[in-house]
């Protein structure tokens, strides 16, 4: 038996694949197919791009697939969420669906586009948005470069972004958002009824969870005598609670624990005051809590 996942293609593809293969599983994709094989014989993969994605998972297709709760409400498609994976092709974190306008434009609030075009990819929450606060507005659907189209080709547009740079470059402001979004794990609804490909799902959304807690942080080792022990403590923070054992010394400790790495710079400086000794940071490959 063998559960068929959905890869995102595209923006996500390279974050996803790195991912998958931070967790341990190994993706092997051909660049002339859609279709790539893994290290695990029970997981086979397609390349979908993240817009379908919910489509191809509901009707079966695919068992589960990677792809935005934003594409997932666009699409209106019942399907189980198993997981949510805040990762982007950039960076961490959820990505936003703006409302932008020309920096120019006299537009300050939604309900200042009353009888207004607006560009988006993302049609159907775009039109719900408008809708909830009795605004009419005509919506078009944007096939790409939407950022260019105000104010030849529309009035304003509904625009996703991590960082609003590429807003900023074509001169465009942001007057509200209209969706946060992140990276889900979903499954079609009889798979997920199904012991054994839901165990499998599980298990991936597992690793891959665990993958993502590893990102930005790091392991820290140490040694430190008894006396000094509550000093060191008082230094580490830590997920929950750092791990603690003797040594052939009955008067020293080792310690055990993990940290943000943006933090290991002032931490490590601050555990050799208070008396530790053999300090070693090493790198994450998954955190499963």
């Amino acid at each position: 038996m063998k559960i068929r996942i959905g890869i995102p293609k595209g923006s996500l593809q390279d974050a996803t694949l790195q991912l998958f293969l931070q967790a341990g599983l190994q993706i092997h994709v051909n660049a002339r197919s859609y279709f790539a094989s893994t290290g695990d014989p029970e997981i086979e993969c397609m390349l979908i791009r993240a817009q379908e994605m919910a489509r191809y998972v509901e009707h079966g297709a695919l068992d589960a697939g990677l792809t935005g709760f934003d594409w997932v409400i666009e699409s209106g498609l019942q399907v189980e969420t198993v997981a949510n994976l805040s990762y982007n092709k950039q960076s961490r974190g959820k990505v936003k669906w703006v409302l932008a306008v020309p920096e120019d434009s006299r537009f300050q609030k939604a309900k200042d586009l009353d009888g207004c075009i607006i560009a988006t990819e993302l049609v159907n929450v775009t039109k719900s948005y408008f809708r909830s606060r009795d605004v009419e507005v005509k919506v078009e659907f944007s096939w790409g470069a939407t950022e260019v189209k105000p104010p030849m080709l529309a009035d304003a547009i509904v625009e996703v972004t991590e960082t609003g740079s590429s807003l900023r470059a074509n001169h465009l402001r942001i007057i509200d958002t209209v969706l946060e979004s992140n990276t889900q794990i979903i499954a079609n609804k009889i798979a997920w009824a199904d012991a054994w490909k839901r165990r499998k799902i599980e298990n991936l959304a597992m690793m891959l969870r665990g993958a993502m807690e590893a990102k930005e942080r790091v392991g820290l080792m140490l040694n430190v005598r008894k006396e000094h022990l509550d000093a060191v403590l008082s230094v580490l923070p830590a997920l929950k609670r750092p791990t603690i054992s003797t040594l052939s010394d009955p008067e020293w400790l080792a310690v055990n624990t993990v940290i943000e790495e943006a933090t290991a710079w002032e931490v490590i400086p601050r555990l050799k005051e208070a008396k530790a000794q053999g300090i070693v940071e090493y790198p994450l490959n998954k955190v499963v809590m």
